[in-house]
């Protein structure tokens, strides 16, 4: 029998679980995958939250917690923001400015999930004050942006990451990384990203209907899609050979586009993306995003957030390889994101994400969304 091929098949089995009980969900987010606790033992670094506007800071600061960073302070101008975050981590004093932050010595990151358009300049800044810095995506909204985080990240050699949540967040997307890694569909060749989301419109700031501050819908929602294209593939250089954006449903708001896709080739595979605002109401959460990723010798389809097939939960996992198909359970499998960037962080290593992965991601964002045709109303 083939070693190798034996090995691959044993590590398939391991992977195979039986029925799982289901996550706990709220308003089809879930409440409880994040919420590990912090490792024993003391702080292995100090970190501050800059800018709550949108509630992905919960998870990135969740991140860093699990990672055994310790949450020092806090800031953002909007009292709403500042109350219901210092309910969630009263460890936590709020500061009286971004100064103050800014020039505490004894922090060695910030994270922020401030407007779109305010994260990279917000990021120098952070940078130039000898921090390491973690933005929610997108970690910039503009071409010119990107450069020059490029040039200040490049000259004081912090860390500038981008934490793509689909990817690292995702217990069945962590998951199919390691399948891959190991062969089990063989070389990749493609990947199909689809990002629907639902618009919730009384919900929204004013700041999302405009587009110089969420930047466009391929820079912001698909930055997740071109991330995971970019991992499953192994590419380290991609183009962009066509894209389009519009408005087709919301000519009350002509700041939003709420249609994209993208095609994208790079040196390990090519992909395709597709992104909207789009999720009917009768689905139980706020969209079915999905990936499949196209094997040699098989593919594995993650649907996200839902199985509308009827399995509670999200993080669910198939897989086709040339035996049978099957479904994984994933329910747990290690969050490594967290853990993986404070050790970078104290060791000034790349071991969550490459540092030029990071911005590659953001500059085919960019760069579809600069180029895209318009269609629909727009």
């Amino acid at each position: 029998m083939d070693t190798n091929g034996r090995r691959r098949r044993e590590f398939l089995k391991s992977s195979v679980a039986g029925a799982a009980a289901a996550w706990s969900w709220t308003h089809g987010r879930r409440t409880s995958a994040q919420e590990a606790p912090a490792p024993a033992g003391p702080p292995r670094i100090r970190f501050a939250a800059i800018g709550m506007n949108h509630g992905h800071i919960y998870g990135q600061t969740q991140a860093v917690i699990r990672g055994g960073g310790e949450l020092v302070s806090f800031y953002a101008n909007e009292p709403e923001l500042v109350e219901a975050f210092g309910k969630r981590f009263p460890q936590a004093k709020l500061a009286g400015s971004e100064r103050e932050i800014l020039q505490d010595p004894s922090l060695q990151l910030i994270v922020s999930a401030s407007i779109a358009s305010e994260r990279a300049p917000l990021g120098i800044r952070a940078m130039r004050h000898g921090k390491d810095f973690m933005a929610d995506k997108p970690g910039m909204t503009t071409l010119e942006q990107l450069a020059e985080v490029r040039r200040v990240q490049a000259e004081t050699k912090r860390i500038y990451s981008i934490l793509y949540s689909e990817r690292h967040e995702n217990r069945a997307t962590v998951k199919a990384g390691d399948l891959v890694k190991a062969g089990a569909i063989g070389r990749v060749v493609q990947t199909v990203g689809l990002g629907p989301h639902r618009v919730n419109p009384k919900s929204r700031p004013a700041w999302f209907w405009d587009k110089d501050k969420y930047g466009g819908i391929l820079t912001d929602i698909a930055s997740h899609q071109f991330d995971q294209f970019l991992f499953f593939t192994g590419s380290t250089k991609a183009d962009v050979l066509a894209s389009q954006v519009g408005n087709f449903n919301h000519p009350d708001r002509p700041g939003l586009e709420d249609f994209g896709d993208a095609m994208v080739r790079g040196d390990g595979g090519s992909g395709y993306i597709r992104v909207d605002w789009f999720t009917p109401d009768g689905l139980s959460t706020w969209g079915d995003g999905r990936l499949t990723i196209l094997g040699t010798d098989g593919f594995i389809e993650i649907r996200k957030n839902v199985d509308i097939g009827g399995r509670p939960g999200g993080s669910h996992l198939f897989l086709v390889d040339q035996k049978d198909t099957r479904y994984i359970d994933c329910q747990h499998v290690e969050l490594p994101y967290g853990k993986r960037f404070v050790d970078d962080i104290v060791n000034r290593t790349e071991t969550a994400m490459p540092q030029a992965h990071t911005f590659l991601a953001m500059e085919l964002a960019l760069t579809a969304e600069k180029n895209a045709t318009r269609v629909g109303s727009t």
